[in-house]
């Protein structure tokens, strides 16, 4: 089977660059793994909801959502996408697995469970997150727990009976943790580095500030810097409950037990740093500066001072440094601790030292090789479904012209290119 470009992965990156591909008349095909929005349907809790509101959540070329403020369950944003596909004509090839991608004399083969693609072009476009990631420590752990990962967690009901540790405090772990307490269950929450503000401020989403600000659609087009923010702290944010403020405090006053960061297991018990105190300080200087940042622009912008609205600084008891965990009948342990990329399918010399993929806007240095919808890809946004659509033109216009243009070269002399 051949085709002008292969996109791998039919999400909002894959969709977005296949509605500009088929407009600018290239051929191409997209392949996914399952159905369209597959993450989204498999690797996502039964109620979760967006974390950005409804007016970012939408591609380019289809209409706004009804409720521009509200935000979106997992299941009404695939119903979105499979929408958005269809309006599109996405060629879309559901219920196929990439098994491989390698060079040939004319560009790539694309190995799958299905037979073999021979493109000019192939684009990543597996999102910026896919495989979970569990730290060392997760093999210390007592044999009885049932560990489970945030991108397998599904409902409270679903999760066997006990108490349950959560290990991470971005979005998910405080999401996660909150709707198990609300279910009656004891809850413990281990607590790293995070990101705390406001979800709404001086009567705004704090998502409009953000883009107020040049936050959401700011450039990272340094590579040392969007490694740094890549490692930064998740905003610790949910659209539950019509959009609610969460953070390390609401989660205590739900009778969550507030930990340090998880240090690892001995003899049944789990043991936490010694360092809530400095995590929670830490979140909230940066939570700080942003919201300095608003009231300098809203001031700037409107020629007043502005009476601040700024959170309290959170007072949290000190964590507890051990758990017993048959004592406090632990049952099971959620890993919300990140993701990880892991290409070793793409047979392809385009990894740097940290197995991330190198690129400039999406462009490897392997000529015909693109990356789409990655974290911090050429904007803050670029991850975003919404910031995802302006990488996706670009990408496709140098598809259709640059690359499709490009005489072949033998693989020896490409590697060299890359190189």
């Amino acid at each position: 089977m051949t085709t002008g470009t292969v996109i791998i992965g039919a999400g909002q990156a894959g969709l977005s660059l296949s509605r500009h591909l088929t407009r600018l008349g290239h051929n191409h095909v997209v392949l996914e793994r399952g159905d369209v929005g597959e993450r989204w349907r498999s690797e996502r809790w039964d109620s979760l909801r967006l974390l950005t509101p409804n007016w970012l959540n939408t591609l380019e070329g289809s209409p706004g959502h009804a409720d521009r403020d509200g935000y979106l369950a997992s299941a009404e944003f695939v119903a979105y996408l499979e929408r958005y596909a269809h309006s599109t004509g996405a060629p879309v090839q559901s219920n196929v697995d990439v098994i491989g991608v390698e060079e040939e004399s004319r560009g790539f083969r694309v190995r799958t469970d299905a037979g073999d693609w021979h493109a000019a072009n192939v684009v990543v476009a597996t999102g910026f997150a896919d495989i979970p990631h569990r730290p060392p420590s997760a093999v210390e752990a007592p044999r009885h727990l049932h560990q489970l990962d945030a991108a397998r967690y599904r409902t409270p009901s679903a999760v066997p009976a006990g108490g349950v540790l959560v290990v991470g405090s971005g979005p998910s772990g405080q999401q996660i943790a909150a709707e198990l307490r609300r279910a009656g269950r004891h809850v413990v929450l281990a607590a790293g580095r995070h990101g705390r503000l406001p979800r709404r401020y001086l009567g705004q989403d704090i998502w409009h500030w953000l883009n107020e600000i040049g936050d959401v659609d700011r450039v990272v087009d340094n590579p040392l810097e969007r490694a740094k923010l890549r490692g930064g702290p998740s905003l610790a944010l949910t659209g539950a409950n019509g959009g609610e403020q969460l953070d390390l405090g609401v989660l205590h006053r739900l009778g969550v037990v507030i930990a340090g960061r998880l240090a690892g297991f001995h003899r049944g018990r789990a043991l936490f740093a010694d360092d809530l105190r400095t995590t929670v300080v830490g979140a909230d200087d940066r939570m700080r500066h942003v919201l300095d940042r608003i009231d300098v622009h809203v001031e700037a912008s409107g020629g007043a001072q502005v009476e601040r609205d700024h959170l309290p600084d959170l007072r949290l008891p000190d964590g507890p440094r051990e758990l017993d965990l048959a004592r406090e009948r632990i049952s099971t342990v959620i890993w919300a601790t990140g993701y990880r990329r892991d290409y070793r399918w793409l047979h392809l010399p385009v990894l740097d030292g940290g197995g991330e993929l190198e690129h400039r806007r999406g462009i490897t240095p392997v000529p015909g090789l693109y990356a789409l919808g990655l974290k911090f890809q050429h904007r803050k946004s670029s991850h975003q479904i919404s910031g995802v659509s302006r990488d996706a033109w670009f990408i496709a216009t140098h598809i259709a012209t640059a690359a499709a243009l490009r005489p072949p070269r033998p693989p020896e002399q490409r590697y060299a290119a890359a190189a």
